[in-house]
């Protein structure tokens, strides 16, 4: 059993000029505001099991409340603040929270749902007024730690069941994998209510002792000046993009950061090469999802390989699978599946749900991908965006590499739309880099000699910009349906 996050946050505390956030709070603050916040918590009603639904901006005070929750047992649900009012409602409905917490233009509406409402402002005041001693329940690693709602890309989003132990877990792995220790800064961009910047993040510090550098959203200026002091950054790969089109992006600017992550969606391997020859930092690309935590990552030492997401995490396994669910050789392309310590509980009142997505004890993933000979995973896309045309298997990422090759490619995603005669059309979408003048026969020109003709686009769109969320992941949903009539008079 690993070391609980809350553990790990006192034997951190004990020391008391360790600092938590660099120019604010230490450890030992951070510990006693977690006992206020759980104090507040329980003069509210609150106690272990109950729901906390947070819909606030990016602020430290999350962190904190997170924290207090593990030390109540009170169940963290962290909801998008991009979200509307009307899209709100389904978690509340579905989660039933004891208690939700927003900023104050949001109180209203979340009142007028029927919800128990308080600004985090007024539960911060009502916090200042508690002890900072709280004597913590006794707890369980199979207890619930999170609900994480998915991003309902293809349907009602579901409530993953996040435990103690699916988060120490990859967090000590992490920490060992990437050398975090507390000498560490990390420069902390990322939103909050997602693994990547909540978890991943956040008890990367924690379980080290490292101090944070935490920016309430991504600036390229702000994060730039703050390379000097930071060892670590976590980003996604439009971070890295942003920051390449920036000129004071140059070796002397990150000679300080010992590592540099990508996560959350692909990275492509032109941004990963072009990162290498501008600041001589081979970006570290791993893998994970909401219902998994991280699942792979790209070794700290050794070769760190454009296109793949490295070799499964320690403790964690991975498997490739055909349709029938047999394990498929080596090298072959398959569906990915998970087991391990970080696989979560199920979906949240969704039991018939659960027992779909696992298998023998593997977590379907619902991701294609292939391991190579050294144990690399290549992700191939998802299973739903896989195309097939005239009954032939189109792997996305593999024509979205090619593409991505080409001279004035900044940005490529590629779909299968129907069409009359294949069945499914093979459709790129392109946005230009600065100053590139693309064609669509120019493109398919050039991918003649890289792709089979069965993995040829029918159709080039060139695009001002990509679909995406808030993580910066392509929205392959949302092209599938402004596009799904192209081939419609073919």
């Amino acid at each position: 059993m690993s070391t609980d996050v809350i553990a790990r946050l006192k034997q951190m505390a004990a020391d008391p000029g360790r600092v938590w956030l660099v120019g604010g709070p230490t450890y030992g603050d951070l510990l006693a505001q977690t006992g206020r916040l759980a104090n507040a918590l329980l003069a509210l009603g609150l106690g272990k099991g109950d729901r906390l639904l947070l819909q606030v901006e990016k602020c430290e005070a999350v962190l904190s409340l997170y924290l207090a929750c593990l030390r109540t047992g009170v169940i963290f649900l962290p909801v998008n603040p991009g979200y509307t009012v009307a899209e709100t409602a389904h978690f509340l409905t579905d989660a039933e929270p004891a208690l939700s917490v927003t900023d104050p233009d949001r109180v209203a509406g979340l009142r007028a749902l029927g919800a128990r409402v308080v600004d985090l402002p007024a539960l911060l005041e009502q916090a200042d007024g508690q002890g900072n001693a709280y004597g913590d329940p006794a707890h369980g690693p199979d207890d619930l730690a999170a609900i994480l709602y998915t991003s309902g890309t293809t349907g009602r989003s579901k409530g993953v069941m996040l435990t103690r132990e699916n988060l120490a877990s990859n967090a000590e792995a992490l920490v060992s994998l990437w050398r975090f220790t507390s000498a560490d800064v990390l420069l902390h961009a990322l939103p909050v209510f997602h693994t990547h910047g909540l978890f991943v993040a956040t008890n990367c510090v924690l379980y080290s002792g490292a101090s944070m550098i935490f920016q309430r959203s991504f600036q390229p200026a702000a994060v730039l000046e703050a390379l000097a002091q930071a060892t670590v950054m976590m980003g996604v790969p439009t971070f890295y993009t942003r920051l390449l089109a920036d000129a004071r992006l140059t070796r002397d600017a990150t000679a300080h950061v010992r590592l540099f992550i990508s996560g959350s969606a692909p990275l492509s391997p032109a941004t990963h090469a072009e990162w290498q020859a501008r600041t001589g930092h081979a970006i570290l690309e791993r893998y994970g999802m909401t219902e998994t935590n991280m699942i792979t990552s790209n070794p700290y030492d050794g070769a760190r390989r454009a296109g793949t997401v490295g070799m499964p995490l320690p403790g964690v396994d991975v498997r490739i699978t055909g349709p029938d669910g047999q394990v498929l050789p080596q090298g072959e392309a398959g569906s990915i599946e998970v087991r391990g310590p970080n696989v979560f509980k199920g979906y949240w009142r969704l039991p018939e749900k659960t027992a779909e997505e696992f298998r023998d004890g593997w977590f379907v993933t619902g991701d294609m991908g292939a391991i190579d000979a050294q144990g690399y995973l290549s992700i191939l896309g998802r299973a739903k965006d896989l195309v097939i045309s005239g009954g032939l298997n189109v792997y996305p990422a593999e024509v979205e590499a090619a593409l991505d090759d080409l001279p004035g490619v900044a940005a490529s995603a590629v779909i299968g739309v129907p069409h009359p005669d294949f069945g499914e059309a093979v459709v790129a979408c392109l946005v230009s880099a600065k100053g590139a003048l693309l064609s669509e026969d120019a493109i398919r020109a050039a991918l003649r000699d890289r792709l089979a003709a069965f993995k040829l686009p029918k159709r080039v769109l060139i695009l001002d910009d990509l679909p995406r969320n808030a993580m910066g992941k392509v929205q392959k949903a949302d092209l599938r349906r402004i596009y799904r009539t192209l081939f419609a008079s073919a």
